[in-house]
Order: structure tokens, then sequence, then C-alpha cells
């Protein structure tokens, strides 16, 4: 089932075996520079194709972000994660021991991703945020799509500080928010919470910068 709200597509996804005909679909706006909402493992997220600069500017647009703001890359392997970023034995062992899963971890691009996207405002090496989600949602939707996503989570700047906290867990508060402008929502219903954990694996020795509503252990 499909509600439009003017040119906006919410698709209500089965959380656990999404429908291959309506992933498909949303796969078809992202991939024509559209932007969606998507469920994940951490809250919801906005979404985009790596070639889609438009849906990127105007991500930027409904967060706030400066230019330098860096975005996440949604992979559905650790094998994908290895065509955009340098993956060292310990990195490499941490993606396989934490992913699937609702950690970020932030490590040296490699030379096949875009300039526009390479940071470096947390080393002096130019970094990417990679992440292997484990909501089936995600999931399928990568695997539509055909390659990796980008992706930011959601955070409301016109938020009262004196309001509830906005977790982007709750489905029909995301749509609330959001639904307007984007192209299609992924409507799984209610997920997990976020934020993910970071880890920073441009450091010497891998760290955790911020723990999650999962905390990680790297003992």
């Amino acid at each position: 089932m499909s509600i439009s709200a003017g040119d906006s597509v919410r698709l209500e996804i089965h959380p656990e075996t999404p429908q291959t005909r309506l992933m498909e679909r949303a796969a078809q706006r992202i991939n024509r520079d559209g932007l969606a909402l998507c469920p994940t493992d951490a809250g919801y997220a906005l979404v985009w194709s790596l070639n889609g600069t438009g849906a990127e500017e105007r991500a930027r647009r409904l967060r706030q972000l400066d230019s330098r703001h860096p975005f996440t890359l949604f992979c559905r392997s650790i094998s994908d994660a290895s065509r955009f970023a340098r993956l060292d034995d310990p990195a490499f062992r941490l993606l396989r021991r934490l992913s699937p899963g609702p950690v970020t971890f932030i490590l040296p691009a490699s030379g096949q991703l875009p300039n526009r996207l390479k940071q470096g405002a947390r080393s002096k090496r130019r970094d990417i945020g990679i992440r292997i989600p484990e909501h089936p949602v995600a999931l399928a939707l990568l695997e539509a799509c055909g390659d990796v996503l980008l992706s930011t989570t959601l955070r409301s700047p016109d938020m009262d500080a004196d309001e509830a906290p906005f977790l982007g867990n709750e489905a029909d508060e995301v749509a609330d928010l959001w639904l307007h402008a984007v192209d299609v929502m992924l409507d799984a219903g209610h997920c997990a919470p976020g934020p993910t954990s970071i880890i920073d694996c441009t450091l010497p020795a891998p760290d955790v910068v911020r723990q999650g509503f999962q905390p990680v252990d790297l003992a």
C-alpha cells in the first residue's frame, strides 16, 4: 500500500520480508536523484544514491548542514566497504565482528570515493563513515538500488529544546516531520532508536568516539 503526500510517496513495507515490487519502486526514485526516508537499526535515515548530487544538496538544506559535514556510506557488505575505504587488519576484524549492526566506522577513504565526499575534519587523512545496517528493509533497498547509498541521520533543526527528544524511530512522527521534503518514505513501522556507536579507525589504534544506544566493547 502507498500513501501520497504531494509528490512524496509513503510505502508500507513489511519490516522483516520487504516486498520486492515496493523496494524496486523506491530504488527507481532514488536512482533518479531522489531523496528517501529509510528505516535502519538505529532510527530512520535520509538516504540517496552516490551520484545523487541534487538529493545530497536537498539533504544538506533540510539538515542545515555546511559543505564540510561528512555523510555516512551505507554498504551491503565488507566487500562493498573495501571499495571506498582502506581496511587494515584491525579495522577489517572490527567490521567483521560488529557488522551488520548500529555501528559507524570512520575509515581512510580510497581512491574510488568521489572527492566531494572525502572529509578531513576528524584527522589529517581524508576519511569516510561506513556502516553496514542490520535492518532488513535497509539491506533490501541497497540490493534493489544495486550499489551503496549515502545517508545522514534525522535531526530536526526546528525542534524546540523543551520538547521531548526526537529519536527518529517512530514512523508516524518521522512522516509528520519529513515526508513532505522527500520523494519516498519506506514505512516499516517503528524501529530501534539511535544513535549508532562510532569507532574511529584512522587513529593509531581504533577508538570508540561515541557510544550509541547499543554500546560496543573493543576489548
